[in-house]
């Protein structure tokens, strides 16, 4: 396993240092049951992976799913094997249903309130009682900008999370949001959780309440020296590799076939898989990128992690690039 230190802490020096892939626990108590999901994150920190990332709302859309159940999971897993401390945890508020109507309508929000009431029930559900990593996840503009720095802001000070981070929104708002917390002495966001992958969205693609990374997003972070990006879905959900799954609608256009080709190229090249290699394009780039992976078997979870001893030569991110 290899490292990489994530955002930056309140008093200027670097954030803690975490494993390059971080596993994303989204499934775990839904769609993957208890033992497989322990299994996965067993293995996980056996090959040196340390950082963890949940959410509150998880997952609330699947059968019978409330939400809180993938915090929970990870919860037990962490008292079961006494790991807490070697943990680095990451979980978001912001996106839990409250009540009836249609979602995101229904969703918490980024209100001080919410914020403080997300927290709590999310150090409950995990067991402890602090948070490393906070995210806002998706955006409310229902609320004020300046109370939603406010509260994350305290959170930090009082030690309940160690830094804090923003996802699924747009440039304008991760600065101003930053701005706010400077000029008012407060933790900012340091890290920022978007979609990305090799494949670029069409023009006009829609994520629903999702964002992908936009080029814009990439000056702002190249230009911004303690801010980390967190790539999640980057294997797109299996379809790099498994001839059985669609590449998404979003992705789906003229210029993904010469994308596909130099991937598929520069695979057999390395003799990886497709999605080993995007994972290595993503590690090896100039900017400072942590991607997500996803896993349901060990298998899946081995193959990710494979993808971290994979150096690109020049050549070939320049062939991947240039496509």
């Amino acid at each position: 396993m290899r490292f990489r230190t994530l955002g930056r802490r309140p008093d200027a020096t670097p954030g803690p240092a975490v494993s390059t892939l971080c596993l994303g626990a989204m499934p775990f108590g839904t769609r993957v049951d208890e033992a497989t999901a322990f299994a996965i994150l067993d293995r996980f920190v056996e090959r040196g992976g340390t950082f963890v990332d949940t959410a509150n709302c998880y997952s609330f859309w699947e059968d019978g799913g409330r939400g809180g159940e993938s915090e929970e999971l990870v919860g037990r897993w962490m008292t079961a094997r006494g790991n807490r401390d070697r943990i680095v945890l990451a979980t978001k508020v912001g996106a839990q249903p409250t009540g009836p109507g249609d979602w995101p309508g229904n969703a918490e929000g980024l209100s001080a309130k919410a914020v403080r009431s997300g927290v709590e029930g999310s150090l409950r559900r995990l067991g402890t009682d602090r948070v490393d990593l906070l995210y806002g996840h998706i955006e409310d503009r229902a609320t004020p900008l300046a109370e939603t720095v406010g509260a994350f802001g305290e959170l930090v000070a009082e030690g309940t999370v160690g830094i804090v981070g923003v996802s699924n929104q747009v440039t304008w708002r991760i600065e101003r949001a930053r701005t706010l917390a400077h000029e008012r002495d407060l933790a900012g966001y340091s890290c920022v959780q978007q979609q990305y992958t090799y494949l670029r969205p069409k023009p006009g693609a829609a994520f629903g309440t999702k964002e992908h990374v936009t080029p814009e997003l990439l000056d702002y972070i190249r230009a911004e020296s303690d801010l980390t990006l967190l790539a999640y879905t980057p294997l797109l959900s299996g379809a790099y590799t498994d001839p059985a799954k669609s590449v998404p609608e979003q992705f789906d256009h003229p210029g993904a076939a010469a994308q596909l080709t130099a991937l598929r190229e520069v695979a057999a090249e390395t003799g990886a898989t497709a999605g080993q290699v995007v994972l290595a394009w993503l590690l090896g780039g100039e900017l400072p990128i942590i991607p997500i992976i996803g896993a349901s078997s060990i298998a899946q979870l081995d193959e990710s992690l494979d993808a971290v001893d994979l150096d690109l030569t020049p050549s070939q991110r320049d062939h991947l690039d240039q496509a």
